[in-house]
C-alpha cells in the first residue's frame, strides 16, 4: 500500500477535525504504521494508550510512512507514528511526545533510533541508557531527552 504525503497530511487534518478543535484533543490521536507481527510495536501502542493517547494502528509496515515524514533510515526503528503534525519514530516514551506537543518546536519529530533495551515496548531483563532525538526540518538531530536505566531496587519493588 503506497501512502502519499498528501494522504498523511489529509489524515492528520481529518483526525484533528474529528477529535475536536482544541490542541489537546487533536494531539491525542496517534496514527501508527507498523508490522502486524511486531510484538514490541504492540507494546509501545499499549504504552501510548495507557498514557492517554488514542491510537489507530495500520499494519502495513512503516517504510513508506518514515520516508514520507522525511526521516532517514539511520534514524529509523520498527514503527512510525504521526501525531498532530509530528512524526514519532520508534520507542519514544509518551512523556517525550507530550512535551513535544506542548513545546511545539519547528521540527519533523522525535526518534529513539534502533530499538533501545528498556524503552517503552522494549522492557525486559536488559535496560540500557538511550537518547531521544529531535529531528529538525533539515534532517539533523539534537538530543531531546536522555533516559537512564531504572534503579534495580525500584524495578524489584514494582514486581512485588
Amino acid at each position: 500500500m503506497k501512502i502519499s504525503k498528501y494522504t498523511l497530511l489529509a489524515g492528520s487534518i481529518l483526525i484533528g477535525t474529528l477529535t475536536g478543535t482544541g490542541v489537546y484533543a487533536s494531539a491525542t490521536a496517534v496514527e501508527v504504521y507498523k508490522s502486524s507481527t511486531c510484538k514490541c510495536c504492540a507494546k509501545w501502542v499499549d504504552h501510548m494508550r495507557a498514557n492517554g493517547f488514542t491510537v489507530n494502528t495500520h499494519d502495513v509496515g512503516n517504510k513508506e510512512a518514515r520516508e514520507r515524514a522525511g526521516i532517514s533510515t539511520t534514524l529509523g526503528s520498527c514503527h512510525t507514528a504521526l501525531v498532530d503534525g509530528y512524526a514519532i519514530e520508534g520507542h519514544v516514551p509518551a512523556q517525550d511526545v507530550k512535551r513535544l506537543l506542548k513545546e511545539r518546536p519547528r521540527a519533523i519529530g522525535l526518534t529513539a533510533p534502533g530499538m533501545p533495551h528498556g524503552s517503552p515496548g522494549m522492557e525486559g531483563a536488559r535496560s540500557d541508557p538511550y537518547d531521544v532525538l529531535l529531528i529538525n526540518k533539515q534532517g539533523g538531530t539534537t538530543v531531546y531527552s536522555h533516559h537512564s536505566p531504572s534503579d534495580p531496587k525500584e524495578s524489584v519493588m514494582r514486581l512485588k
